[in-house]
């Protein structure tokens, strides 16, 4: 098992990110500036779809020179130490997220775009969560949802210096 640090300026709790075969280089980009906003430590990804794309311009703050982006043949070989693997899928067996108590170690395992979480993948998870939707959503943005629901439920501590750290050059007012 590899182990990773958190860095323990960002919520309490590691969070990883494992993704089956991505085929969107945009989505991962996505999925990586998300983790720079809500304090992910890794992702872990399977296949090589992604990489035939160059376009990481989703990443405008370069997060994916900052959170290791590791491939991997199996998602639960190098699985972060200790964590909780949790599936997130449309499944009947799914718990909705807004009912969902997040683990403090969490290893969150996201299916491609164009596809589910195979069966046997699933079934090495602690717990299948799904975001309610009228429709399935993008990669990206099921990712987005997931840890802000996260974030929120963990008791952010709201503060004018938490604000202020969550600015960049775009934020003035």
């Amino acid at each position: 098992m590899l182990i990773l640090n958190n860095d323990s300026t960002h919520e309490p709790g590691l969070v990883s990110i494992g993704l089956v075969n991505p085929k969107s280089a945009s989505n991962v980009a996505s999925i990586l500036r998300a983790g720079g906003c809500y304090g992910i430590s890794s992702v872990f990804y399977t296949g090589q779809r992604f990489r035939r794309a160059k376009d990481f311009n989703q990443d405008t703050k370069g997060v994916r020179f900052k959170i290791p982006t590791i491939g991997v043949d199996d998602l639960f070989e190098f699985m972060p130490h200790g964590a909780t693997p949790v599936a997130v899928e449309i499944s009947e067996q799914a718990q909705p997220l807004p009912e969902f108590e997040h683990p403090d170690n969490a290893y969150y395992i996201l299916g491609p775009e164009d596809g589910s979480i195979p069966l046997k993948v699933v079934k090495q998870c602690s717990h299948i969560v799904y975001v309610p939707t009228f429709t399935s959503m993008n990669l990206a943005a099921t990712a987005n949802v997931l840890l802000y629901d996260r974030l929120a439920k963990r008791g952010y501590v709201h503060s004018k210096a938490f604000i202020r750290k969550s600015r960049d050059n775009n934020n003035r007012l």
